[in-house]
């Protein structure tokens, strides 16, 4: 079936094709194609306005499908968190990770965490001296340095508020 679109610009839909030649993007043009004319004909031809109370209906129907799901959902995540740690937190006792500093015993091995150890991470409370100090003169920079960008913003804000 040709329309007229076609017809004047002279060419065949692709959907108009013998099926035993089509390829897998004419597979999904031929598919989109019968798509858009199902919701066209559901959303056009089968339409009539509800009554009230089938408004009514449809808006409870539409309300209750989040609070139900959200409902199971949440069920589910209780019984997992009753799996993980025990009805009355139970299981948060039992300890699976001991240790303290950068030395931990992780499945009955001692084991180093933070700088060089698991992950990498950077140095801990444990760190030298001059690590320790280090790290406090940048971090006295650091706040040094958002004094000032805030001083800068305080004034550039006094001086546009000004008449």
């Amino acid at each position: 079936k040709l329309c007229s679109v076609h017809i004047i610009i002279g060419v065949t839909p692709r959907s108009s094709h013998p099926q035993s030649k089509m390829g897998f993007t004419d597979f999904l043009r031929n598919f989109h194609e019968k798509h858009e004319k199902l919701k066209h004909t559901i959303h056009n031809k089968w339409r009539y306005p509800l009554p009230k109370s089938g408004q009514y209906a449809m808006a409870l129907f539409y309300f209750c499908i989040p609070i139900v799901g959200g409902h199971y959902v949440m069920e589910w995540a209780k019984s997992k968190s009753v799996d993980e740690i025990g009805a009355r937190g139970e299981k948060l006792r039992e300890k699976k990770l001991q240790g303290f500093g950068n030395k931990t015993v992780i499945d009955g091995k001692v084991e180093s965490i933070g700088a060089g150890g698991i992950g990498g991470g950077v140095h801990l409370a444990l760190s030298d001296e001059d690590t320790q100090k280090k790290n406090k003169a940048m971090l006295e920079a650091m706040f040094r340095r958002e004094r000032k960008r805030r001083r800068k913003e305080k004034k550039g804000s006094e001086q546009d508020s000004e008449p």
